[in-house]
C-alpha cells in the first residue's frame, strides 16, 4: 500500500488566552524566520487555550476531504498546522509531496511586489524552475483575469483580485495537494463558479485536496469524505454524506442534500445548454 500523503498524528495546539494572537500573515512570516533560525519561541505567559486536542487522521492520494464544524471548532488552526504556517504544540504532521495552501487572502504574497513578481516568488517556493513558471504563466494570467493590474503591487488589490491571483497560482502550479479554506467566499459569483469547475477538474486528475467551507452542499459536491471538528477535537471521520447528515442533525440545520441536488441539476443544465448539437 502506498504511504498516505497527509499524516496528522495526535496533534495538539495551544494558544494563550488574552495574549496577542498573530494573523495568518504574521504567522507565515514567523514560519520563514523559524526556517532560517532567526526567531526564538516565546514562553507561555497567560492561561492556555487548546485549539486542537489529540487530532489524528490520514489522507490518501486522490482523496477529496471536506472539513466541517462551527466557528471556532479548530478547522483553520488544523489547516495552519498541516501547511506548516504554525507548529503543533504536541504531535506531528507529515506531508508527502508538493502542496499549495489557499488558507487566507494574501498569505504568502509580498504586498510590495507586483502580481507577476509574486507568481515567480510563489512558484519558486513550491520548487518550480523559472523556465517551468514561464511555461505556466499564460494559463495563470488567463485564469486570474487581472489584465494590466498584474504589474501593480498586490497591496493595491481588492480581496477579490487577491483571491484570483492566489487561486490561479495554486491550481496551475500543479501541486500534489491543495488546501482550500473558505477562499471561495470572496470575489464575484462568476469567478467562484469558475474556481469550482477547476476544483472538480483537479479532483478528476487524481490530485488530493482538503476543503473547508461553511456550505455543506458544496462540501457534499466536491468531497468524498468529511472530517467533523468540534471544540478542537475530531468528532467524526467518514463518508461525506454520513458525516454532514450527523453534523446537521446535531445542530438542527436543514439537511443540505436537496440543495446539493439542485446545484447538480443547475450545473447539468448549463452543460446541456453549452454543448453544441451534433452536425
Amino acid at each position: 500500500m502506498p504511504e498516505p500523503l497527509i499524516i496528522a498524528d495526535h496533534i495538539w495546539k495551544r494558544y494563550q488566552r488574552n495574549e496577542y494572537r498573530p494573523s495568518l500573515r504574521h504567522e507565515a512570516v514567523d514560519m520563514l524566520k523559524r526556517w532560517t533560525g532567526s526567531i526564538r519561541q516565546s514562553a507561555p505567559t497567560a492561561e492556555p487555550f487548546w485549539a486542537l486536542r489529540d487530532v489524528s487522521f490520514t489522507v490518501e492520494q486522490g482523496e477529496a476531504v471536506g472539513v466541517i464544524g462551527h466557528n471556532g471548532a479548530g478547522k483553520s488552526t488544523l489547516f495552519r498546522c498541516l501547511c506548516g504556517v504554525t507548529e503543533p504544540t504536541e504531535g506531528s504532521v507529515t506531508i508527502h509531496g508538493r502542496f499549495a495552501p489557499l488558507i487566507a487572502l494574501g498569505a504568502g504574497f509580498n504586498l510590495e511586489l507586483s502580481g507577476r513578481q509574486n507568481i515567480y516568488l510563489n512558484t519558486a517556493i513550491q520548487g518550480l524552475s523559472r523556465k517551468r513558471t514561464e511555461e505556466l504563466l499564460p494559463q495563470i494570467l488567463e485564469f486570474a483575469e487581472l489584465g494590466e493590474f498584474i504589474d501593480i503591487p498586490v497591496k493595491r488589490y481588492s480581496s477579490g483580485m487577491t483571491a484570483r491571483l492566489g487561486f490561479s497560482v495554486a491550481i496551475f502550479s500543479l501541486p500534489d495537494i491543495v488546501f482550500f479554506d473558505e477562499v471561495l467566499a470572496v470575489g464575484d459569483a462568476a469567478f467562484q463558479e469558475k474556481c469550482k469547475v477547476r476544483i472538480r477538474q483537479f479532483k478528476q486528475e487524481g490530485r488530493t485536496m482538503m476543503f473547508v467551507s461553511h456550505s455543506a452542499a458544496e462540501v457534499r459536491r466536491l468531497c468524498d469524505r468529511a472530517l467533523w471538528m468540534h471544540h478542537g477535537q475530531l468528532r467524526m471521520d467518514g463518508d461525506v454524506d454520513a458525516v454532514v447528515d450527523a453534523y446537521e442533525k446535531e445542530f438542527g440545520i436543514p439537511n443540505s442534500r436537496g440543495q446539493k441536488l439542485a446545484l447538480d441539476e443547475a450545473e447539468a443544465k448549463k452543460i446541456e445548454v453549452n454543448t453544441p448539437a451534433p452536425a
